[in-house]
């Protein structure tokens, strides 16, 4: 039977989208593969061409004797596209979708073909009249412009999109300067700099012995040629940013690239400041800031050998360059490193199939790591570097658990703790700042007892119910229903109801109770716009309040001096999110959260409010106690057969009819159950669960059920998705489509 490929030629992101048809000779049937490499005859006068199969079909689009024949299969090609593709075929596998969705998130998109300027800012005053000037815009309160001269005061030049973006100076602020003649605006029109920067180089800092280890280790398995993965895991404060940075050095001076991950969220100005300072000219930064054109500018810079370093987030992996020597993944927890559209690919297992193709090695690091990393150091795969003591000055802080069902005996209907009040009222008569974080992430309708803690719980998949309208309770993993509660189960209280405080509330109330606190709120209300989430920082860094009111994105790797007291509100919320990941999530955010106190020359204090003081995850968490708590979520993830211990597929439906979509998730949760090896032990047997309503059962008018297969060997997972695609591809489908989610961050 004749088969056919869908071949690309010339690959680039624009291009991906027209693939051309080619007959596959006999003798090539067997060996041909999606994403492998070809020469083609192209064009009037047939010249071969290079190209890549995207698709390999047994039905011919066009008139068969028109057709033209693949020549040949290229065998061990290494050039970065090369690499590209073969990285696209790795995540279209492992993950789903197609060859041109997972083509399209590895390629750069090509917006202009006209090089976009670089620009420079300098100094265009003397250091004497630009510390005057300084002193001018301090007191005529214009905040950008000092802002501004005050880096230039110590830097001398900065990259025209650092100012604009992670300082946050508007393009106006920076004409009025150069108008004014006090600084000058420098175009090139390569990104090649022929001026040397004279950037004031940071002093090398001496290591201590445990970052010195870490440098060390990993150095000499790369020279020894076995490179490895590596999860260094250090507590908040232990200098990781300073081993990237040796670390990254090593890789330059071998003549390698660095590719350094950091989730966007934690982007700060001071972390690149001390890259640009480390290596110059030859560092670049992906982030949300820059327009795509700029974004494909910087991919070509990669590929032509411009820039040693590239720092962004997870999509920042896919720069081309030629030789990686090093991926460094910081926070390597963050929810942010997974992709929340197809193909949904986590940017972990990437980075380290990256690392495979090039030889190179990969750094984990985070104080609280996530249960895959801790679970593959644990087991050897991973090689684990630890750092135990705290480099920035300052203790861990101390923390007070405070019982809310305590206080509400004792008559304190507040959201505020007796305890937190006191200390609040404390901070702000000794003009200190204090922040309070209310832990809403994935707020979902539970319902728990304000009285006795008790949350309601699903019988089968040990995750709160959520709450929905109509009065029913559902479980958004097997679909498992109850009626809505009135009185407790566990202690017979009336005060049992869904959780309904937010960060406005939260604003309000203090603003009651303190009438002279300067307040600040961060939330999705208040970061809607470009850079509203920095200046807030900003404003919050330079004193301009005492509270900082927000929700997680405020204990997200920020530092500030100033602040000794920090208030976690409703410290179990997300402990009674339906989701399997609930505790470990709780006990990042509040070791997150802890971090943040106490880190200048005063010591820090930590209030977590909670209905549930019982619960490992707050008890590990007040005591900043990691070990502790993997080992108690390693046994109740392999209890219930969940990740990392268990692998599990989200295998999610979308339908226009509700009738089509549920029937649909009850063929293939059928279809998926075929593949059950019933010789198995019944603990290591492929197990379904569902097919259920997702967690928001209606969006835009499309309906979504979800169910998911675990199974302890990935590879059992993605023959599940294989089966489950080419079953779909038989089917005479109406308007519905399917998505995979391997190992799934969150619940639909």
């Amino acid at each position: 039977m004749a088969k056919y490929a869908d071949v690309i030629i010339n690959i680039s992101h624009e291009k991906v989208d027209r693939p051309f048809q080619y007959r596959i000779p006999s003798e090539l049937q067997e060996r041909l593969e999606v994403g492998a490499c070809v020469m083609v005859p192209f064009g009037r006068g047939n010249k071969l061409c290079r190209g890549y199969v995207t698709e390999i079909t047994g039905i011919c689009a066009y008139d068969p004797g028109k057709i033209k024949e693949i020549h040949s299969l290229v065998i061990g090609g290494v050039g970065v596209e090369d690499i590209q593709i073969r990285l696209a075929r790795w995540i279209r596998r492992s993950y789903g979708g197609t060859m041109i969705q997972a083509l399209k998130t590895v390629l750069p998109a090509k917006q202009t073909v006209k090089r976009i300027e670089h620009k420079k800012v300098r100094l265009a005053v003397t250091r004497e009249e630009g510390i005057s000037l300084l002193g001018q815009c301090q007191r005529k309160k214009q905040t950008a412009r000092a802002r501004l001269l005050q880096e230039l005061l110590q830097e001398e030049e900065l990259p025209y999109e650092l100012v604009t973006g992670k300082l946050m100076v508007s393009p106006a602020v920076i004409r009025g300067l150069e108008a004014a003649g006090a600084v000058h605006v420098e175009v090139l029109q390569s990104f090649r700099n022929p001026v040397k920067r004279q950037v004031q180089e940071e002093a090398q800092k001496s290591l201590s012995p445990e970052q010195q280890e870490a440098v060390t280790q990993v150095m000499t398995d790369y020279d020894s040629g076995n490179p490895g993965t590596y999860l260094l895991q250090g507590i908040t404060g232990s200098g990781k940013t300073e081993v990237y940075l040796r670390l990254a050095q090593e890789m330059v001076s071998r003549g390698r690239q660095v590719i350094m991950l950091i989730p966007e969220i934690a982007l700060t100005y001071q972390t690149l400041m001390r890259f640009y300072r480390r290596f110059g000219d030859r560092v670049s930064v992906l982030n949300s800031t820059l327009s795509a054109g700029e974004k494909y500018d910087q991919c070509e810079r990669a590929k032509c050998g411009e820039i040693d370093v590239i720092i962004g987030p997870r999509s920042a992996l896919f720069v081309p360059f030629p030789k990686v020597g090093l991926i460094l993944m910081d926070e390597e927890h963050e929810a942010s490193y997974k992709s929340e559209s197809t193909p949904k690919y986590h940017a972990r297992e990437t980075a380290r199939y990256l690392a495979s193709l090039h030889g190179a090695s990969v750094v984990l690091g985070s104080a609280t790591p996530s249960m895959e990393a801790a679970y593959q150091a644990e087991k050897g795969v991973y090689r684990r570097l630890l750092l135990t003591k705290r480099l920035t000055g300052g203790s861990l802080p101390r923390v007070y658990t405070v019982d809310l069902r305590e206080e509400l005996k004792q008559g304190n209907r507040s959201i505020f703790s007796r305890k937190l009040q006191e200390l609040l009222a404390d901070r702000l008569q000794r003009r200190q700042q204090s922040m309070l974080f209310i832990n809403r992430r994935g707020f979902a309708g539970f319902i728990s007892c304000r009285a006795c803690g008790h949350v309601m719980k699903c019988p089968h998949c040990d995750v709160s119910l959520s709450e929905h309208k109509g009065g029913r309770l559902v479980c958004h993993y097997c679909g498992y229903e109850t009626p809505a509660v009135h009185l407790c189960p566990a202690c017979g209280s009336k005060y049992i109801s869904g959780f309904r405080a937010g960060t406005q509330q939260i604003e309000e109330r203090l603003r009651a109770m303190f009438p002279d606190m300067r307040i600040l709120r961060m939330d999705a209300d208040t970061t809607r716009t470009k850079d509203s989430y920095e200046q807030i920082l900003s404003a919050f860094a330079a004193g301009e309040a005492d509270v900082l009111v927000g929700t997680q994105m405020i204990v997200k790797g920020h530092d500030f001096p100033n602040v000794t007291l920090v208030g976690v509100l409703a410290a179990d919320l997300s402990l009674s999110v339906g989701d399997y990941r609930a505790g470990e999530r709780t006990f990042q955010l509040l070791t997150q959260a802890a971090g943040r106190a106490g880190r200048g020359s005063e010591p820090g204090e930590v209030v977590i409010q909670t209905y549930q003081p019982e619960h490992y995850a707050i008890t590990y968490a007040a005591a900043q106690d990691y070990d502790g708590f993997y080992q108690e979520e390693i046994l109740y993830r392999e209890l219930m057969g969940y990740p990392p211990v268990s692998h599990m597929l989200a295998v999610q439906i979308y339908a226009a009819s509700q009738e089509e979509g549920s029937r649909l998730a009850g063929q293939l949760a059928e279809q998926a159950g075929s593949y059950a090896d019933q010789e198995k032990p019944l603990n290591q047997r492929m197990m379904i669960v569902g097919p259920a309503p997702a967690g928001i059962g209606k969006v835009n008018d499309i309906y979504r059920f979800v169910f998911y297969v675990k199974d302890r060997s990935y590879e059992e997972l993605i023959r599940v998705k294989d089966g489950l695609e080419a079953w779909m591809g038989e089917q005479q489908r109406g308007r519905v489509s399917l998505q995979f989610d391997f190992d799934p961050m969150n619940t639909l």
